[in-house]
């Protein structure tokens, strides 16, 4: 350390010991609400397990309406540990059931509202004004957070939009006769207000900045005026990662407009444990520089840690965040140091209750020689109020973070804070209730070198491969790119290597815009659906006896090929069968993934079972079935189709396989780079055709053994039919794989996060315009949160954008073609008759260019109706009032299929009986209901949805083979041989 490292160090210390000191003179006093609120704080502390039941506990809260609610979910929540409680909270928990439940809501809600109170000012400007005029009392300034972290709709973020429209001349009226705070810089606005972009428009789209840019500015522009006009300063938060690139565009882009361009009072946040900030900041003050105007910089921490480390590790990504607290302190002090270097570009305003940070922040100042106003300090209200005073008492201008709202939007908000009180890694744990030695916290902060660790090996050794990030610039490049150099292709099909050519052909239109040829294949005849069936067969005996270390390396040979090419497949899902940029990467991801999946599995089956006992060895083996029939659907042409494909031809299947009519260039596509991996040419057969022509030629020729299928229950059930009256030429009964769609329910319990709960609805329901067999189709509503709910719902829906998939800002493309969009039309008029629909957004002005259906939502629907129970496959949504839960289940269950269910429920009591009852094949909870991981979650119904194992679990391969067990006896007149000299034997003699 040299000589000027070991002053500052020596001053950071000095500067921290003092603020300490300060602290400790204005710790509330015993007896005082603040000392209480403080003493309830530690003791939530000391029990991780106690802490997180009543977090979820007041995370619940604020959806409970009714007294009843509030006291069955309280000993619900808090019961599981309730013998971890102080000797007087289980008194009174126990006494709950026995209370009138109007006093136990009542109290509930007293508490809940004075520890909110602490974080939260209030609602309306005369309440926040008279909060804020206490604070400059204080000698503190404010910023202002207006609370609206879930906005679904357009009416939400006009809402929010307008609640600063408001509150800027309202603050300025009010703090106009306020004296200036003696430590603020005249030239530093007193109003300072904090908002979040993605609060501005109902469709904050990562992946299409430019969309959501243009609807962000038209709601900031009006509030960056208002601003200007009353001389407010406004500042951009950060949110989360994925929000990071928009965020910073929109605020470099829109301050770079004439009218903002030399206007100085506006700031962003940058989260110092973010891998990026370093580069963030150095972006910001060259374009700073060249904007020739500075801007502020509130230096955080970050408050999404754990959310940033979940979401990235679910998807196989690298963390964005500094994995430990001591890496991201110690970049922390780095950018601090970076902002005080670049304070004429870059104002600093430093944020955080570390005392170390800021007496860092504060001796860095003094060594550059900057006056006391230079750097300003940031702190949030209802935290470590003593250093708030500290600092102000030192002439520091201190800015409380203020946020405002009602307590339901705010919850999300008041729960993180709650957290990062009691984060067993936080300073305001460690510095404010647990008292540790100021030397200890004044020591540097020591930088750990960072290596993200994948999670996976806590699900198993296999690891799915990481979707795409449209946050990333590259990604979206690579994609725009790939959709770009798209061409026409010509396929033919191909028997035993021999490619063949028809007049007749399969013409693959794109559905976005239907005068585009995606591609054409030559579509085959009977005949060659019998000559595909004869060249499978000869080729099983050779295929059968390929070591299985041969079959496993091809499958994960084509997982590798699929990986580098995963840009052109994906835009060529987009193109082929209108997907949207992350459902057609989803599924590319997912065929990777069962080519990796399967391969590791057929490893363990290679490996056989081995069962020896003195004098006898047992193997059982595993033994291909035979020639396999692939019969895929159009709405995973790639996944589904090559899912099946894989797996039968890494158990020692031939296959023959047969694309749906209108996505063959994707088959095509995924043939080729089969057979580039090693799979023979004889092995693997490619047949385009109409499925009324090949289809029964397939299912009907004697060599067939397997028939793996996806699509209508019509179709599977009849190939079942036909399956059992059928025994193929090895005199086997054949073997059919199907998997024939669903019905699926979604419960909203009145427990639900409604804010969840419309968004995994809107997903499940509308995601790829309802085409999946695992969407949403029912929406089951308990009767106490049904009329919000809806209302919520049909606005969420109406600000969904349609338009062609390969634009990532449409959330709505089109159907699969014109042939699927006529038969939705005639389905929906006539249900326009006979039921109540809500919301049709209107499609017409698209369907002279694509296939187009706008999603409709019908309400009151009658659980027994034709509409809650038959398949439309389409963008079409029935949402059934419940009178309780009993009535939820019956309804969910109510169907011939059993594929997909949710529920959306924060009552532990509620989710324990959905676990228990809800009887499909996945059940999800608290989330979505579409998007199936490998491994993680595999797929597959029963009842009607469908017949065999899961796909992408570990059963799956076992359909395609047969068993056998191999015994032999090595004892020989007395003399009991072992399993090495048998084998050692059996080699000479071959």
């Amino acid at each position: 350390m040299d000589s000027r490292e070991a002053r500052i160090q020596t001053r950071i210390h000095e500067i921290g010991s003092e603020l300490f000191t300060a602290v400790q003179h204005h710790e509330p006093r015993p007896g005082t609400r603040a000392w209480l609120h403080d003493q309830g704080m530690a003791w939530s502390m000391t029990d991780r397990e106690v802490q997180v039941h009543l977090f979820r506990f007041i995370d619940a809260l604020p959806g409970l309406r009714s007294s009843d609610a509030i006291a069955t979910h309280l000993v619900e929540f808090l019961a599981p540990v309730a013998h971890r409680l102080p000797w007087l909270a289980q008194r009174l928990l126990a006494a709950v059931p026995m209370a009138p439940t109007g006093v136990i809501a009542a109290a509930v809600h007293r508490g809940a509202r004075e520890l909110a109170g602490r974080f939260l000012l209030g609602a309306d400007s005369a309440s926040i004004a008279k909060a804020l005029q206490r604070l400059h009392g204080q000698g503190l300034c404010f910023t202002i957070d207006w609370l609206g972290e879930a906005v679904l709709t357009e009416a939400e973020a006009d809402a929010y939009q307008q609640a600063y429209l408001r509150l800027i001349p309202d603050l300025t009226a009010a703090t106009a006769a306020w004296s200036a705070v003696a430590a603020s810089n005249s030239a530093v606005p007193p109003v300072n207000v904090s908002i979040k972009l993605s609060a501005l428009t109902s469709r904050f789209e990562p992946a299409d900045v430019a969309g959501t840019s243009r609807r962000v500015c038209e709601r900031l522009r009006p509030i960056l005026r208002l601003a200007q006009r009353h001389g407010a300063l406004v500042n951009i938060d950060m949110e989360h990662h994925a929000y990071r690139d928009a965020t910073m565009r929109i605020f470099t882009e829109v301050l770079d407009e004439t009218e903002f361009r030399a206007w100085s009072n506006v700031g962003i946040a940058i989260q110092a444990y973010l891998l990026s900030s370093g580069q963030d900041l150095a972006d910001l003050a060259a374009w700073a520089r060249r904007r020739g105007t500075p801007v502020w910089v509130r230096l955080v921490k970050g408050a999404y840690w754990d959310y940033e480390q979940a979401y990235a590790a679910q998807r196989d990504w690298t963390s964005p965040v500094f994995s430990n607290k001591a890496t991201t302190d110690a970049n922390f002090e780095t950018q601090t140091r970076f902002l005080l270097h670049q304070r004429q570009w870059l104002r600093p305003a430093i944020a955080g209750h570390n005392v170390r940070s800021l007496a860092h922040a504060m001796a860095w100042r003094e060594e550059l020689g900057l006056p006391q106003d230079a750097v300003e300090f940031q702190l949030l209200q209802g935290m470590a109020d003593p250093l708030k005073r500290a600092l102000a008492e030192r002439g520091e201008r201190v800015r409380v973070y203020c946020p405002v709202g009602e307590l339901l939007p705010g919850i999300a908000y008041l729960v993180r804070r709650l957290l990062e009180n009691t984060s067993n890694q936080g300073f305001v744990r460690a510095g404010f209730f647990e008292h540790r030695s100021p030397s200890e916290l004044l020591m540097a902060p020591v930088s750990r070198v960072e290596s993200f660790t994948n999670t996976s090996s806590e699900l198993g050794s296999f690891s799915n491969h990481p979707p795409a990030d449209f946050s990333r610039p590259d990604h979206r490049d690579a994609m725009r790119s790939a959709l770009a150099s798209m061409q026409e292709e010509r396929c033919p099909l191909v028997i035993n290597g021999s490619q063949i050519f028809r007049d007749q052909q399969l013409v693959s239109r794109d559905p976005s815009q239907r005068e585009r040829i995606v591609g054409r294949a030559s579509a085959a005849t009977a005949a060659d659906a019998h000559a595909a069936m004869e060249a499978a067969a000869r080729a099983l005996p050779r295929w059968r006896d390929t070591p299985w270390s041969e079959r496993i390396a091809c499958l994960e040979r084509a997982a590798d090929r699929l990986a580098t090419a995963r840009w052109e497949l994906s835009a060529l899902l987009v193109r082929e069968v209108g997907k949207s940029w992350r459902e057609a990467d989803g599924e590319v991801c997912e065929l990777i993934d069962f080519c990796r999946y399967y391969a590791q599995h057929a490893g363990k089956l290679a490996a056989g079972i081995v069962v020896d006992v003195p004098g006898e060895t047992n193997d059982s083996l595993y033994d291909p079935r035979g020639v396999s029939v692939v019969i895929a659907p159009w709405n995973f042409p790639l996944a589904i189709l090559g899912g099946m494909t894989v797996a039968a031809l890494v158990t020692g299947n031939p296959v023959v396989m047969k694309p749906a009519e209108q996505a063959p260039v994707i088959a095509y596509s995924l043939y080729r780079h089969l057979l580039a991996a090693g799979i023979p040419a004889s092995v693997l057969q490619y047949l385009p055709g109409d499925g009324e022509v090949v289809g029964p030629a397939l299912v009907n020729h004697p060599a067939t053994a397997v028939i793996a299928f996806t699509g209508s229950r019509a179709v599977g059930l009849g190939l079942n039919r036909q399956a059992t009256q059928i025994l193929n030429e090895r005199h086997q009964v054949v073997r059919v794989i199907a998997e024939m769609g669903g019905k699926n329910a979604i419960i909203i319990d009145s427990s639900a996060d409604l804010d969840e709960a419309v968004s995994g609805v809107v997903a499940s329901a509308f995601g790829y315009q309802g085409q999946k067999c695992s969407a949403c189709s029912r929406v089951i509503v308990h009767l106490d949160v049904y009329e919000l709910f809806n209302h919520r719902l049909i606005e969420a829906v109406r600000a969904l954008q349609l338009g062609p998939a390969e634009h990532a800002g449409h959330f709505i493309g089109p159907v699969i073609d014109d042939e699927s969009r006529l038969r939705l039309e005639q389905q929906l008029a006539e249900l326009r008759t006979t039921q109540r629909c809500a919301i049709a957004l209107d499609a017409s002005a698209l369907t002279d260019v694509g296939s187009y259906v706008g999603p409709h939502v019908f309400i009151d629907v009658d659980p027994t109706s034709p509409l809650a129970q038959e398949e439309l496959f389409g963008p079409v949504l029935a949402v059934i009032p419940a009178a309780d839960l009993d009535a939820a289940l019956h309804i969910a269950n109510g169907t011939r299929y059993a594929l997909t269910g949710g529920c959306f429920a924060r009552s532990p009591a509620v989710l324990e009986r959905v676990r228990k009852e809800f009887r499909v094949g996945n059940l999800y909870l608290n989330r979505g209901i579409t998007g199936a991981l490998v491994h993680r979650q595999p797929f597959g119904g029963f009842k009607l949805s469908g017949i065999g194992s899961k796909a992408g679990g570990p059963d799956y391969l076992l359909q395609f083979t047969l068993p056998r067990t191999v015994t032999e006896n090595t004892l020989r007149h007395g003399m009991v041989g072992d399993r090495e000299s048998s084998t050692a034997i059996r080699g000479l003699s071959t």
